[in-house]
């Protein structure tokens, strides 16, 4: 079962994903499949990471050649990273990035993704057309 979901937005160029269970490499390869992707089509992206349940991810999961390649490709892609119940490690190196990379990089507590939406001027979608780029 993957861990890696994505979630329909009213914005083309937001990203937005739902993470439940434990990340595997092969997640973070179509969830960097779909990055490049919008990277391709937009000049800028948004992305959105909803962290329910989160269980950590499997050894090596960032080592995929398709999920390096989003990753660099990011720091010039990306207008604002934004991430809901972050886990109390990450949350502090998000922010820490913000203040370092040329995008704007926001935490919010799990009972917030309310405001994270709204931050980011867009909705959860299920119309057809209007739902991030590709399936997973």
């Amino acid at each position: 079962m993957r861990a890696v979901h994505p979630v329909p937005t009213t914005r083309e160029n937001l990203l937005a994903f739902r993470i439940t269970g434990k990340v595997t490499k092969e997640d973070m390869h179509h969830m960097a499949e779909m990055a490049n992707t919008a990277f391709d089509r937009f000049e800028t992206v948004d992305m959105l990471l909803i962290f329910d349940d989160f269980d950590g991810q499997e050894t090596g999961a960032m080592f995929d050649g398709e999920a390096m390649k989003a990753q660099f490709r990011s720091i010039m892609n990306v207008g604002r990273y934004v991430v809901v119940g972050a886990p109390d490690s990450a949350q502090h190196l998000i922010e820490a990035m913000g203040a370092i990379l040329p995008v704007k990089a926001m935490t919010f507590d799990k009972g917030e993704e309310d405001l994270a939406w709204t931050e980011l001027e867009a909705r959860p979608s299920t119309a057809t057309g209007t739902a991030t780029p590709g399936p997973l």
